[in-house]
């Protein structure tokens, strides 16, 4: 039993000292399962959404935070990314595109509302949605975890896509990194693990602002999974 590896999420080890929650809400505890399968849901139609509207102007879904009060619900979307326009343009044309693109970011929002409220009828609740933009995208784990995904895809080199990543936190401003990988690494038969650590990372340390995410990217080969921690001081 002394032996026994006894694993804990970082996040949820950490909530209340140096993590929050993305729920804020109360809810009898019988109805509390339906409530929190509710955000969940939630949660996925945004992030599809997204990814199928390029029109609504972000990427890069950092977290979905949701706020359940008595007559409204409100939902706040962190994002890493803008999308930019292309900067070689006339001032007079670059100040009418912007406008334009503004109008059609805040059509597809409300239009994002309004679908949320077909999908999930809230007795006598609106919804209200609202987009945030993280400074320093790359202190965020999930958002190197898709960039490291999205260079697999692109059949770079796992050690490479990794050692770029860590490259681009150290830039952000980390005090530590590391990144694990498994599955079939490279198409061969036999699965391992593989990490890449840089800086420190202490685990054990309560007050230790460790951001943390796991994802998992369908291959050729089959399913690999990213484990990576963050630590920012």
């Amino acid at each position: 039993m002394d032996n026994m590896v006894r694993k804990i999420n970082p996040l949820g080890f950490r909530l209340g000292t140096t993590q929050n929650h993305h729920s804020f809400w109360f809810e009898h505890p019988k109805y509390y399962p339906a409530g929190l399968q509710e955000d969940q849901k939630i949660r996925n139609y945004i992030k599809n959404y997204i990814q199928r509207n390029k029109k609504i102007g972000f990427e890069g879904i950092v977290r979905i935070e949701i706020n359940k009060k008595i007559d409204v619900i409100e939902v706040i979307i962190y994002v890493g990314f803008s999308i930019k326009q292309d900067q070689k343009q006339d001032k007079n044309k670059k100040d009418q595109k912007q406008d334009k693109n503004k109008k059609n970011q805040k059509q597809e929002i409300e239009e994002l509302q309004k679908n949320i409220q077909k999908e999930f009828p809230f007795v006598n609740r609106k919804i209200n949605i609202a987009f945030a933009i993280i400074k320093k995208p790359y202190q965020q784990p999930i958002i190197l975890a898709e960039y490291i995904a999205l260079q697999i895809k692109n059949r770079v080199s796992f050690r490479k896509a990794m050692k770029k990543a860590i490259e681009l936190a150290k830039e952000a401003g980390t005090e530590g990194i590391k990144i694990q990988i498994a599955g079939r690494l490279g198409g061969q038969e036999i699965a391992r693990v593989e990490y890449f650590r840089e800086g420190r990372i202490p685990l054990q340390t309560i007050r230790a602002k460790i951001d943390y995410s796991s994802y998992t990217i369908q291959t050729v080969y089959g399913v690999l999974g990213i484990k990576i921690w963050i630590f920012v001081n």
